[in-house]
Parts: structure tokens; sequence; C-alpha cells
């Protein structure tokens, strides 16, 4: 699986991605205490178990922490809390001691910091889920399951229709809500372009889901295309990891009295 370059790399690529854009919303703290957990954060458990393998030979210390936290949720919801409290504290005493810049002039909030610990956790396994295992891992096995391997996929006419159909609704969609004239502020033009996009997203999952579970005999959703394991699989490891950073962000008027602490 992937070591702590690949990790912290991704992690602090992303995270400076969104300081860049956001003008410094999604600060420096931010972006440490995300790398720290896509990076150490899930892999805790096997750390634990191996300073109880070293140091105390022959204890059972950790052995049972591994395959307890090394999961996507339960890493958060066994150790969030406590954790979201840690990072809280310590973006302010980065900040008081001069460790560490931000545009708001304040620490971390604990919400913030649960926020990023999940988003670390989940992007953690965006990279675990692809590159261990020999690719045999049960999440990408899953993925490529949804495609069909058998032979050559055969060509559905109704296939072809509702793809065609969902496709030429987004890209039109898109176009209407983003048109020239439209008196419409960006923000409420994302915001709809947003909302298209999930509609979408979840008939072509249904779609998708319909041929490969519900009819009988199975018939390939997409061709040999693994699009359903793929969009889900997206999903829960690249979006919902960066709207919880962008979640995370500072408001755009910020001050001590805003964000407590």
């Amino acid at each position: 699986m992937p070591g702590p370059g690949p990790h912290l790399i991704y992690a602090m690529g992303s995270g400076l991605a969104l300081t860049t854009i956001t003008n410094g919303r999604f600060s420096p703290h931010h972006t440490l205490i995300y790398a720290v957990n896509a990076f150490f954060g899930p892999d805790i458990g096997s750390f634990s178990e191996w300073l109880g393998s070293t140091f105390l030979p022959g204890s059972t210390f950790g052995s049972s922490l591994p395959d307890a936290i090394h999961h996507p949720f339960y890493y958060v919801l066994i150790l969030g809390l406590p954790l979201c409290v840690f990072y809280s504290w310590v973006s302010r005493v980065l900040l008081k001691k001069g460790f560490l810049n931000s545009v708001s002039g304040v620490g971390l909030t604990r919400r913030q910091c649960l926020l990023l610990v999940s988003a670390g956790s989940l992007s953690h396994f965006f990279l675990d889920h692809l590159f261990e295992e020999n690719g045999h891992s049960t999440m990408y096995t899953w993925i490529l399951s949804t495609g069909w391997w058998k032979d050559r996929a055969p060509i559905n006419p109704d296939s072809v229709i509702v793809v065609g159909l969902l496709c030429t609704c987004l890209i039109g969609g898109f176009i209407y809500i983003n048109r020239t004239k439209s008196s419409k502020s960006v923000k409420k033009q994302s915001y709809q372009s947003f909302k298209l996009i999930m509609i979408i997203a979840s008939l072509y999952s249904f779609w998708c889901a319909s041929q490969i579970y519900w009819v009988s005999p199975r018939r390939p959703a997409v061709g040999e295309e693994a699009d359903f394991g793929v969009l889900v699989f997206l999903a829960f490891y690249f979006f919902l990891p960066h709207s919880l950073c962008i979640l995370s962000m500072n408001p755009r008027e910020t001050n001590s009295d805003q964000l407590p602490l």
C-alpha cells in the first residue's frame, strides 16, 4: 500500500490548491491537520501494534486496534471526538507561538477539526483501495465487478438511449444554467450546476445498479465499463473528503469572536 510520501503529498497538494483558490480561508492549519490524518490517521493502529511488539515483546498491546481503526468510518467514530479536541488545541498553540500562520487570526474549532479528520481518513483510503494488496483489495475488486468481463459486451439499444440522454441533459443543462445572458449570480449558477450533476449522477447510478443487480439475467449497463463502481468510489473517497474540507473553511469575515474555540 502507499507509504508516507504519497499520502502526505496528495493531501498537502490538495490542501495547497484549496488555500490558493480560497485566498487563505483554507489555511495552513487546515492543510496540516488534513494531511496528518490522511497519512498517519487510520494507520495509528498498526503503529501502536508495532510499538507493542518492539518495546513489549510477547505483549498483545495494540494487537486489536489495527483492524478496528484502519477503516474509513470506524476511525472517525472511535477517535474523531478526542482527536478534534486535541487538534483544536494544537492549532491554537501553533498560532499563539507563531509557528503556523492563519489569515483568520484564530485557531481551528473542534467542528472544523472533526471535518478535517473525516476528510483525511477518506483520502487515506482513496489511495489505499487503489494501490494495496497487489490490486486485489476488496473495494477495487468490487469496482471491477460492476463491469462486464465475460466476453465482448453486447450493445443494448436501451442502454445507448438512456446513457446518451443523461449525458446530453448534463451537458445541455450545464450550458443553459451558465448561459451568457443569465441574470443569476455566479454562486447561484454554481449551486444549480451542482444540483444538476447530483441528479444526473443519481439517475446514472440507478440505471447501472438496475442492470447489474435487478435485471435477470444481468446485462452490461454501459458496455464493459465499471461505471457504477467508479461513481460510488469517487463519491465517497474523492468528492466527499474534498467537500468536507470545503465545509471546514473559515468564513469570509472572521475574528476571534466569530470562531469560538
